[in-house]
């Protein structure tokens, strides 16, 4: 709902509010607005998806690039690029966890409970807006990487449907930031508790290194992870990197449909504790 407030200019009295009916869409793209307002009057907020993916690329493209070859017939910087993306849309979840978890700090959550919108208007709005500063970071990563020699070697189908792929993860993702940042009481916290579980992850896959030289266990597990079937999805949408072998692990064989599936498995799994959770701690 959005209020107009008309005043009289001979009394300098303000009459009843005009109340005019807005969708769920409507309160959730002012919402979204809210959120990217307080980007803009604090831009460094971006750093973690300007600075940090541009370091990213190059730290691990220079640095490790020398020392590691992926495959015969690629080079390290093409087949990089796939994995430092799905690390970063996985970070969306870090961005909505540390964003609810102020909003409910500050009473800010509170303060929107009063007014007459969807109580749902607030997550979708604090996710859409995950998922754009997200894919900023997506944005400067392909820029970076086209400017040190990564390329797209498919079709503009399979290219778009590697992005598309790689929302449909943050979506995922979403909700357990939803879910995170619901349980914790400080901003502290959320840190603590999404880098102890969100770095390992990431890098316990094939993002930055092949899996074909680790040990059995390790191999198995890294190959089993959602991450390294989203990479190897997009390594082989782009034509970044050769198909998985037949020693690879089942997910890796079928990247593209297993991407899927882990991701609409995990939102369906995550998103009822994270409702639940989230209308617990604004019920108090």
């Amino acid at each position: 709902m959005s209020v107009a407030i008309e005043t009289t200019a001979a009394t300098g009295t303000s009459r009843r509010p005009t109340i005019t009916d807005t969708t769920l869409l409507q309160q959730s793209l002012i919402m979204v607005k809210r959120n990217l307002i307080h980007t803009k009057r604090m831009p460094e907020m971006l750093s973690d998806v300007t600075i940090q993916p541009i370091m990213f690329v190059l730290l691990f493209a220079y640095v490790f690039g020398a020392s590691i070859s992926p495959a015969p017939g690629y080079g390290y910087k093409e087949w990089l690029l796939p994995g430092i993306m799905a690390q970063t849309i996985t970070f969306a979840s870090f961005v909505v966890a540390t964003g609810i978890t102020a909003d409910l700090d500050k009473g800010i959550i509170d303060r929107f409970r009063s007014l007459p919108i969807a109580r749902s208007s607030v997550l979708i709005g604090r996710s859409l807006a995950g998922l754009l500063h997200s894919s900023i970071g997506i944005g400067v990563m392909a820029l970076t990487g086209l400017a040190i020699g990564w390329r797209i070697h498919t079709n503009v189908g399979k290219a778009i449907a590697a992005f598309a792929l790689i929302l449909l993860w943050g979506f995922a993702m979403v909700w357990f930031g939803i879910l995170v940042g619901s349980l914790m009481r400080s901003v502290e916290g959320v840190n603590g508790v999404m880098f102890s579980t969100m770095f390992p992850i990431t890098f316990l896959a094939n993002t930055f290194a092949p899996t074909a030289n680790m040990p059995t266990w390790l191999r198995v597990t890294a190959e089993w992870n959602p991450i390294s079937s989203l990479t190897q999805a997009m390594r082989e949408l782009w034509g970044n990197g050769p198909n998985a072998t037949a020693s690879s692990q089942w997910p890796l064989q079928h990247s593209v449909i297993m991407t899927i599936v882990w991701s609409l498995a995990l939102a369906a799994l995550i998103a009822p504790f994270a409702l639940r959770a989230y209308n617990r701690r604004t019920a108090n």
